[in-house]
């Protein structure tokens, strides 16, 4: 295969990576300040559907369940039809999907909608993940990472204000409202930067891996939601979807392993690549302890705490504040520790961080619960950009496309198993403690539940050699210099 640039953009990536990191990065901030506004909303949605709390983690996860269904699909679609198309469709299938979610009278309704927002999703930041890798120099990747994560960081540092004060002041559905502005801005700008790169490929789509994938992660997804709500009735569905997911997931590998003519939707074989299969391990242990805080946090304020939506808000932005204030550090720090030292130890430091959300109670001053978060949110965003960046670091060019399927599928999918895994360990922790409702203690148990995850990830960790990606923070020389000196 051979890469191709249709119907070019007026402009290149080149030195101007910045620039498209900067536009991709418009989508990363409306899902992020999506996800973090409605996490906020989730009690006030709730009595507004008249189900519980609890059940509204379905509002959460059928989103990413879209995203890990579909991911594998986005780079294949970008080589055929070219990545600023199928980015540009993506966003406006994202912004029909918002409408339609403001428009619900129902969680069904929601739900629905919420898939076809995923669907977008689904498109939007892994193609542009893609044109960043297929263009940008490995030596300039950490930066341009780095561009790319920030404007999408903003979205959780405005979105549990921004999302307290539209609850507190106006009705939820504005949450999905604000989403339609930033969509046409991401479209126009989207037309002039973003270039038109595909594969010149006569490769046949993998159709029966694609069922066979999406039928495995979405059985597994809804199974495990439907035990986290811990009702009687949905056990037998839970487990009959828990059981189709892992026969599905099974025919998928003997599919993808017999498979010769056809690449594989999911290409197993790029976990033989050591940094690529210690990044997807150890990142998916990370992203479910991840993907549980912000769904506990505004729960256990709200509901826990007595917090107003507001309050709640203005504490848990705290997170992405830190996240941003990281982006300055990322490239200083990896260069002077590389990629393995820093992922070791600080994946121990940020799973401690988590762990002490559990201590958390309704009499602690807000500025210590704001710090807390704030330097918990500084630690997981370096530990997620480095295993962002590392993953790539022995991934032939020819397979980057594939490589960013498979990567991004595993990273939607474990932030969704983190929802759930956040929302079984609540439930789990008021039945031990013969709760009606959720108490600080039992938010307490499901964050040390869902900690105990995460700090798997340090083992795993310290297998990276300490020479995996020099190039890309410059560790190896900096080291040298210093020897020489």
């Amino acid at each position: 295969m051979s890469q191709t640039l249709v119907d070019a953009a007026p402009r290149s990536v080149g030195s101007n990576f910045r620039i498209t990191a900067l536009i991709i990065a418009t989508a990363m901030f409306m899902e992020q300040l999506d996800s973090t506004v409605l996490a906020t909303a989730l009690p006030t949605m709730a009595s507004s559907f008249g189900v519980s709390a609890a059940h509204m983690s379905i509002a959460l996860t059928s989103y990413l369940l879209s995203l890990a269904v579909l991911i594998p699909a986005s780079g294949r679609a970008a080589d055929r039809y070219g990545s600023r198309t199928v980015f540009s469709i993506s966003i406006v299938i994202f912004m029909l999907g918002s409408l339609f979610c403001a428009q619900a009278g129902s969680l069904s309704a929601l739900v629905a909608a919420r898939l076809l927002q995923g669907a977008g999703g689904a498109m939007m930041v892994p193609v542009g993940r893609l044109v960043l890798l297929r263009t940008v120099e490995k030596k300039d990747l950490v930066s341009a990472m780095g561009w790319l994560l920030v404007p999408a960081l903003i979205g959780p540092i405005v979105g549990p204000p921004v999302g307290g004060f539209i609850v507190s002041n106006f009705n939820w559905r504005w949450i999905f409202y604000i989403n339609l502005p930033i969509s046409l801005l991401g479209l126009a700008l989207t037309q002039v930067f973003i270039p038109n790169l595909s594969e010149d490929s006569k490769e046949r789509f993998d159709m029966a891996g694609f069922v066979l994938s999406g039928i495995s992660l979405a059985a597994l997804l809804f199974g495990f939601e439907m035990t986290s709500r811990g009702t009687a009735e949905e056990a037998p569905i839970a487990i009959v979807c828990i059981v189709a997911g892992l026969v599905s997931g099974a025919a998928y590998i003997v599919h993808a392993r017999r498979s010769r003519e056809i690449e594989p939707i999911l290409d197993l074989s790029l976990m033989r690549i050591k940094s690529f299969r210690i990044s997807v391990i150890a990142g998916s242990l990370s992203r479910i302890t991840q993907g549980a805080q912000p769904f506990l946090l505004p729960l256990m304020m709200q509901i826990g705490f007595g917090m107003s939506a507001a309050q709640s808000g203005l504490l848990t932005f705290a997170t992405a504040c830190g996240s941003i204030l990281m982006k300055v550090a990322a490239k200083p720090i990896l260069h002077r520790y590389g990629f393995r030292n820093t992922l070791l130890w600080n994946s121990v430091f940020s799973s401690l961080l988590y762990a002490a959300c559990a201590t958390f109670r309704p009499n602690w001053p807000h500025w210590a619960i704001f710090a807390v978060l704030l330097v918990c949110g500084f630690s997981m965003s370096l530990q997620f950009t480095a295993y962002n960046t590392v993953a790539y670091d022995d991934v032939p060019a020819d397979r980057t496309s594939s490589a960013n399927s498979f990567y991004t599928t595993f990273q939607q999918l474990m932030l969704s198993f983190g929802i759930c895994a956040g929302s079984l360990m609540l439930m789990l922790a008021r039945t031990v403690n013969h709760d009606v409702h959720s108490t600080p203690a039992d938010f307490s148990a499901a964050f040390i539940g869902v900690t105990g995850i995460s700090i798997l990830a340090a083992p795993v960790c310290a297998l990276l050699s300490p020479a995996t990606g020099v190039a890309m923070s410059g560790y190896k020389a900096n080291r040298e210099a210093e020897a020489a000196t």
